[in-house]
């Protein structure tokens, strides 16, 4: 690792931490299907560490199609009792079901023009640019993510708590709270 590199502290010496804030954190999304992606990840996230969740990325990738929108809103029993099986990803009926649940109302808001356009509208299509010194200044929620995610919830979503959209806001780029010494800071500004 470059120590020269100045990089946000919460990453601290992992590779595969080091590599996503380098690579994909803040970044701003503008895929649908890369943004449901972060929103599952982020609710299985949810009483987990995130290093837990990306070690296991490629085997949530596998074991949910991709992360295909249209196929894991057609998931059947037989699917939930069978992921419930792959030791490969968290093993959480509830957050399993909820993942199904949010594919459907995922495809509900392509009426609306997607779940990405969804999420941009609340942000007006521009990058929050907070100005964080140290990781202590970093919000758990805010007033955005608690709107965000009681609009979800009435929508139909699940497990889309405060503080798991502030997180999804986050590494979806919609919000960049990379320290303000942080190399990546500037280059998302």
């Amino acid at each position: 690792m470059d120590t020269s590199i100045k990089r946000c502290t919460w990453c601290g010496e992992d590779a595969l931490y080091i590599k996503y804030h380098d690579e994909e954190w803040g970044v701003p999304v503008h895929d649908d299907q890369k943004m449901f992606e972060f929103l599952i990840l982020e609710s299985f996230q949810a009483g987990l560490s995130w290093i837990t969740i990306l070690r296991k990325r490629e085997n949530f990738r596998k074991a949910f199609d991709n992360f295909d929108v249209d196929k894991i809103a057609n998931y059947n029993e037989q699917k939930v009792e069978s992921l419930m099986q792959d030791a490969g990803i968290i093993r959480n009926r509830l957050k399993i079901n909820a993942a199904i649940k949010n594919a459907k109302q995922s495809i509900e808001l392509r009426k609306e023009g997607g779940l990405a356009k969804y999420f941009w509208n609340w942000v007006d299509g521009k990058q929050l640019q907070n100005r964080i010194k140290t990781i202590s200044d970093v919000p758990a929620k805010t007033e955005l993510s608690d709107a965000i995610a009681k609009d979800l919830k009435k929508r139909g979503f699940s497990f889309v708590g405060s503080t798991t959209i502030y997180a999804h806001l986050q590494a979806s780029g919609l919000v960049n709270d990379h320290t303000h010494n942080c190399f990546r800071y500037k280059d998302l500004k």
